[in-house]
């Protein structure tokens, strides 16, 4: 007997969800961490995690779903669970590591050479593992800002904990106007930004930062370079899968401003590399 013409629907219906859902890829972005304030109260007195809102549109700006990969509480008392960032690396198909506070000097086996620039510990050591299994699993993954230097440390690297008094003739790169703050930067001679960029030498990008790479980690190449003081801007894995990582802040880029380099080909190129592996 054949079945009614409505329930005939809504099976096709479902089963076009099904195969949308399965085509639609999910980015994984990894969260931002406010820890405790000393004597405040309400949510100023609990741990908060976020998605800084220009980060999660610009991926979303491809239609692609974004979700936020909370830290796991491993040895929690009152909720704990099984998940591990591994399975997030599992069912998602790429990762994006967000900006935000400093790296720890001591994640790379320096004191702070001032309080201000003790950075979060925690965070890279969360963010540090969510990497590593992100990486084991074959997933692409792309660093802006922190994720740079946090892709860095994790591989070996060490940074730079000021620019400014650290680094010789160091140029501007972080001042009070913040988004809106711009310094040029030139691409590698040969290298995968330049070929993106359709050989192009030069470039103006969005700068919030004042650490940097000091050493190279392993398997890591520089792509590009602020101009004039030679501090690394961009530089990509050199194994197995898709590693970028860029100091600047592609998401402010508006588009159609050709005074800032368009992100649009670091994105699509991420998400191609992410849609690849989601069909193996």
């Amino acid at each position: 007997m054949q079945r009614p013409l409505a329930t005939r629907l809504r099976d096709l219906g479902d089963r076009v969800a099904r195969r949308m859902s399965a085509a639609t890829l999910k980015i994984g972005v990894s969260a931002r961490i406010l820890h405790p304030q000393p004597g405040a109260r309400g949510l100023q007195a609990r741990t908060l995690q976020y998605l800084e809102q220009s980060a999660a549109h610009w991926v979303m700006s491809r239609d692609v779903l974004v979700l936020m990969v909370p830290t796991v509480d491993k040895g929690g008392l009152l909720h704990r669970s099984n998940i591990r960032l591994a399975d997030y690396a599992r069912h998602l198909d790429g990762l994006v590591l967000q900006g935000g506070a400093d790296v720890s000097p001591l994640s790379y086996g320096e004191e702070p050479l001032r309080p201000e620039w003790a950075g979060d510990r925690l965070r890279d050591e969360y963010e540090m593992e969510l990497l590593h299994e992100f990486m084991e699993a074959g997933k692409p993954i792309l660093g802006i800002c922190r994720g740079l230097q946090l892709i860095n440390v994790a591989l070996g690297g060490t940074l730079y904990q000021d620019i400014g008094t650290q680094v010789a003739e160091a140029g501007t790169h972080v001042d009070d106007t913040y988004e809106k703050h711009l310094h040029e930067i030139r691409f590698e001679p040969g290298g995968w930004l330049a070929r993106i960029y359709r050989g192009a030498s030069r470039a103006r990008v969005t700068s919030i930062h004042h650490q940097s790479v000091k050493t190279l980690g392993r398997n890591l190449a520089v792509e590009a370079w602020s101009d004039p003081d030679h501090v690394i801007e961009a530089m990509r894995g050199t194994g197995k899968g898709f590693v970028l990582g860029v100091q600047w802040h592609p998401e402010f880029h508006v588009p159609g401003d050709e005074n800032v380099l368009d992100s649009a080909p670091i994105l699509d190129t991420f998400l191609e590399a992410a849609r690849g592996k989601s069909r193996t």
